[in-house]
């Protein structure tokens, strides 16, 4: 704000030089800025805005060109529902006046507003939605804006900016506002696109650490339970599940680093995952009164990103069973059928009815779990009733 728009260039090169320039920038803001400038400048105009509806009758934004900032911010706050310029979002006619003063919506100016004379407003519309509206005022004469001897337009020279604006003047706005309805979309979508990206990126940490940190939370809590039954009757059993204790948090921090920088679980990279299955069976036997054992085929090579999905879905089915069913025995197996890995947590637990608890939209864990068995091509079923236990099995393809 507050310099004067460059010397104006002339015909269909200036038109393609604005049109060009909306669409250089994805961010909604550039964009309304530049749809500003160049409107300004393809018509010769003194002052320029741009208002973005709120919803409600006013302008969520409002851009300005031609005022300095020290005299915008003496013209104040915009009122919310603003005469002509909040008029021009609701009608779909455009606005082309000798005076802005004779309008019978015009009422009037904060002290600090500059003068102005005459007016062109325009909508930019997509389809029924008003994105905006677009306002210039005070135009110098002589052709295609120019001052009448080759000069640019000066903001600081009022008496150049005495010319009406044309029909020409407003079917080129026009113009310009149908491209300007096309970036701006672009733009809106572009960032509603990014928005999508942090929001699925923030649901994958929270997968990450629902999956693997509370996993790893829960066994060292029940280790600590355990060395806390210990303490009195067996001494040294008990350092053993305090040592427990330590390096299962040492785990859980590694895990919450891991699941923020988006790496896999440091011990499938270190040992592979029938032996990060195996240990972490070990610990949770060692921890629960639940007999708690891990059977496996021979190792046979998979995809990162399968090995981590079977990790997850183990995890996230032996915290449900040790933690909600009150089972005697868990079972961990991870065996071959034909090419395809097969992962198999079964208890015989108190079981559940799926049915209801899919009606109900709950458990975070079953919803977690189907997500990472179809992000690796793979298939998950659960199969449990009350009283009966349950099976948690996740297939994946095999090379």
């Amino acid at each position: 704000m507050g310099t004067p728009p460059p010397a104006h260039p002339t015909g269909l090169a200036a038109v393609s030089a604005a049109l060009l320039a909306m669409n250089r920038t994805l961010e909604v803001r550039d964009v309304l800025q530049t749809i500003l400038r160049s409107a300004r400048d393809l018509l010769g105009a003194r002052y320029g805005a741009l208002g973005v509806p709120d919803g409600n009758g006013g302008f969520a934004q409002f851009l300005v060109e031609g005022v300095t900032d020290e005299q915008w911010r003496a013209i104040g706050p915009l009122p919310r529902q603003h005469g002509l310029l909040a008029a021009m979002l609701r009608e779909q006619a455009p606005v082309r006046l000798a005076d802005v003063r004779d309008d019978p919506r015009f009422e009037g100016w904060p002290d600090a507003h500059p003068t102005l004379g005459a007016f062109l407003g325009m909508r930019i519309v997509s389809g029924d939605e008003v994105l905006g509206a677009l306002f210039l005022a005070d135009k110098a004469p002589g052709p295609e804006g120019r001052a009448s001897d080759g000069a640019a337009p000066d903001s600081a020279a009022p008496d150049r900016y005495t010319a009406q604006f044309t029909a020409q003047d407003e079917e080129l706005v026009r113009l310009l506002a149908e491209h300007a309805a096309i970036a701006l979309t672009n733009a809106r979508l572009f960032e509603r696109g990014r928005e999508l990206t942090i929001a699925e990126e923030r649901a994958r940490i929270a997968h990450e650490l629902h999956d693997a940190v509370a996993q790893k939370l829960f066994s060292l809590r029940l280790t600590a339970q355990a060395a806390a039954t210990l303490i009195d009757r067996d001494p040294e059993r008990a350092r053993a599940e305090l040592a427990q204790v330590t390096h299962l948090a040492a785990d859980a921090a590694e895990e919450l680093r891991a699941a923020v920088v988006e790496l896999r679980p440091a011990a499938l990279d270190e040992d592979g995952l029938h032996a990060t299955l195996a240990a972490q069976v070990h610990v949770l036997d060692r921890a629960h009164p639940a007999r708690t054992t891990f059977r496996g085929d021979p190792p046979r090579a998979l995809p990162a990103a399968q090995e981590e999905a079977l990790l997850r879905v183990a995890q996230e089915a032996l915290h449900n069973a040790l933690r909600h069913a009150a089972p005697t025995a868990v079972e961990v197996a991870l065996t071959r059928r034909g090419t395809a890995t097969v992962l198999r947590v079964s208890d015989d637990g108190a079981g559940f009815d799926p049915a209801a608890v899919r009606a109900a939209g709950r458990h975070l864990g079953l919803v977690s779990m189907r997500e990472r068995a179809t992000g690796v091509g793979g298939r998950l079923t659960v199969e449990s009733a009350p009283g009966r236990g349950t099976v948690v099995e996740m297939e994946v393809p095999g090379g």
